[in-house]
């Protein structure tokens, strides 16, 4: 996100699709690679949310149609503010969805694929050769590992095995 006070806007928007905000990252730079930098400048930064609503993996390519709609909104001359990447968190991995197509990712439906980042062993969750240096950096371990805490919980309260 170029701008962090669009996070004042952007932020009822999704909770009031995917409801309330159950756990927010630290605001983590985003200096890992140059690609955004044409369309929305330097110094980028990003914010994780995590929803206390569970969204079914197989809604993924709605979501993430849902979230370039959003992407679209806030863009100003044909350039976007925001970059929003929907994905899910599962006992045993995080899935990222993507609109590009590469080796190492699956199709779901509507030109929307999962990109399969980062799997859960030995305790911690780790890298795959694809992941981005962004979603390996270790705040974002800690932080999805925060998030797989209170999901695990959620899920023993449930009654829902692991």
């Amino acid at each position: 996100m170029a701008d962090k006070p669009l996070l004042d806007e952007l932020a009822p928007i999704l909770e009031e699709r995917f409801g309330p905000v159950d756990t927010v990252s630290p605001w983590m730079a985003f200096d890992y690679t140059t690609y955004y930098t044409p369309e929305m400048g330097d110094r980028l930064s990003r914010r994780m949310f995590a929803f206390r609503d569970l969204v079914h993996q197989a809604d993924l390519p709605v979501v993430k149609g849902f979230t370039n709609d959003v992407e679209n909104r806030f863009s100003t001359d044909g350039r976007r503010t925001v970059n929003i990447d929907p994905g899910y968190l599962l006992y045993e991995r995080f899935v990222l969805a993507t609109g590009k197509n590469f080796t190492h990712r699956i199709y779901l439906s509507d030109g929307i694929y999962a990109d399969l980042t980062l799997i859960y062993q030995k305790n911690t969750f780790r890298p795959l050769p694809w992941t981005y240096p962004d979603y390996a950096d270790e705040k974002m371990i800690r932080f999805l590992s925060l998030v797989r805490r209170r999901y695990g919980l959620d899920l023993k309260r449930s009654g829902t095995p692991l």
